[in-house]
Parts: structure tokens; sequence; C-alpha cells
């Protein structure tokens, strides 16, 4: 088989040299491999739960109400008071 296919001594060009089928499949392939890791990203990125700026806001207050009120219990100065 290898015997027939060396002895075939065809001049490379445009003509004789193409992807062919097997070079399509592969690009199919890459490209539904492609679209399956992009749904599965997106699918992903929408489970994540980022706080909002909001929170974020509140949370920081809530933690300096508590020094607050932890130091105010000791007797202390508050820690902004300077």
């Amino acid at each position: 088989m290898l015997a027939i296919l060396a002895d075939n001594n065809l001049p490379l060009n445009n003509d004789t040299v193409s992807p062919g089928f097997l070079g399509f499949g592969v690009f199919l392939a890459l490209a539904f491999a492609t679209y399956l890791l992009i749904r599965s990203m997106n699918k992903q990125i929408k489970r994540i739960q980022a706080p909002s700026e909001a929170q974020l806001k509140q949370e920081e207050w809530e933690r300096a109400e508590a020094v607050r009120a932890d130091a105010a219990a000791r007797g202390e100065a508050p820690p902004d008071a300077g």
C-alpha cells in the first residue's frame, strides 16, 4: 500500500494538495469543542455570586460599627475619634 502511494509522483500544486475531508472534519471538531467550552464557561460565570458594591459598603460599615461598639463596651475612645 505504501509503495503504491510512494510511486505516484504527482507534482505538488494547488490542484493536487488540499486539506480534504480529514482537514474539514478536524476543523468542525475543533469548532464544536470551542462552542461547548464557551457554553460551559458562560454557565459557570452565571453561577458566580459576587457581592455588589452596596453589599461591600454595608459590610464595611457593619464592621466599623462592631469595632466602635467593642471600644465603647471596654470604655475606650472609638478608633476614629483620634
